[in-house]
């Protein structure tokens, strides 16, 4: 496995100083944001679409530096109710795919989505509870008319370009557990897999080793976010896990971001390096820095220290004990 970024935190810097500054500081991937809400601050994709010529500059930024690029990300919501954002997405999302295929980038990540609770919504519904049966009904509608149709669509588009896709288990969306991701990929195909945050499954009670687990048995992790979580237990019990406060709101949110090994410790992160190597993964962990408490340079640096001294990199050895 190799060390990388998620470099939408160092927007403020131009590409170059982007990579210089991953470089020094011993990281190997970068993961790049090329639209949706993770913007494209280092990645003028039109422009690279058009010109093989600037493509292959582009690559030989990173690769001078002793980079690689994990993932091309463009997280939207390619099936909402709000015409204007679905088609950003799709177009965001469309165009990143051939890209990457262009430039060998081996993933695009993005979001399932969600979409209205029924033809005429102007806004998404994300139903989380099965009854009243309305709920049951919605999600129901959700999964059969918009997102299986779209992702079977999109799965084969990303087949044929030679992309995997990775969806964030992220809340809000239809798929944000290993069930919802297994469930559309026996819908679509094996294109379409996971970007697999710890952070978005500790606050739903989903151990992340487990996970790992249940997705790599599937072969469905197609890429890797390195963020915690830490809950704050007296908190839960007033706000309950689906708290609605805002991520500001740090003293009495259930639960909060935290940069790696904040809200876990170095023995549970080594049991998910660990647990990934086991089930077959040796992609990139890229780091995403969603602190509150934590300015952008500490909580990078913290987590990258704390990763390096459970990353696994090398190949597994012959057993010449055994």
């Amino acid at each position: 496995m190799k060390l990388g970024v998620f470099t939408v935190l160092f927007s403020d810097k131009s590409f170059e100083d982007m990579l210089d500054h991953v470089k020094a500081s011993g990281l190997k991937a970068v993961e790049i944001g090329t639209g949706g809400y993770p913007g494209n601050a280092h990645c003028n994709v039109d422009e690279l679409l058009e010109s093989e010529e600037k493509r292959n500059e582009y690559l030989e930024k990173v690769h001078s530096r002793g980079l690689t690029i994990s993932a091309f990300s463009c997280h939207g919501n390619p099936i909402s109710p709000d015409q204007k954002f679905a088609e950003e997405s799709h177009e965001a999302f469309v165009k990143s795919v051939k890209l990457a295929s262009l430039m060998d980038v081996p993933v695009v990540n993005t979001f399932s989505g969600t979409s209205g609770g029924h033809e005429n919504d102007t806004a998404p519904n994300w139903p989380v509870t099965p009854w009243p049966a309305e709920y049951s009904n919605v999600l129901e509608w959700q999964w059969n008319e918009k997102l299986i149709p779209y992702w079977k669509e999109q799965g084969e588009f990303a087949k044929e370009h030679g992309v995997k896709v990775g969806l964030e288990l992220h809340a809000g969306f239809l798929v944000h557990t290993p069930y919802t991701m297994l469930k559309l990929r026996e819908a679509t195909n094996d294109a379409i897999g996971a970007n697999l945050d710890p952070s978005h499954l500790w606050w739903q009670g989903i151990q992340p080793v487990a996970a790992i687990k249940i997705l790599g048995n599937a072969d469905a992790i197609h890429h890797f976010h390195a963020k915690d979580t830490y809950i704050d237990q007296e908190n839960v019990n007033m706000y309950g896990l689906t708290d609605m406060q805002p991520y500001g709101n740090v003293r009495t949110r259930a639960w909060t971001f935290r940069s790696v090994g904040y809200g876990h410790g170095t023995q549970e992160w080594s049991n998910i390096i660990s647990a990934l190597r086991t089930y077959g993964y040796d992609h990139v962990v890229s780091i995403e820095h969603e602190d509150p408490i934590m300015s952008i340079n500490e909580g990078f640096s913290q987590a990258v220290k704390n990763l390096r001294s459970v990353l696994i990199e090398e190949p597994p050895g012959e057993m010449w004990w055994a």
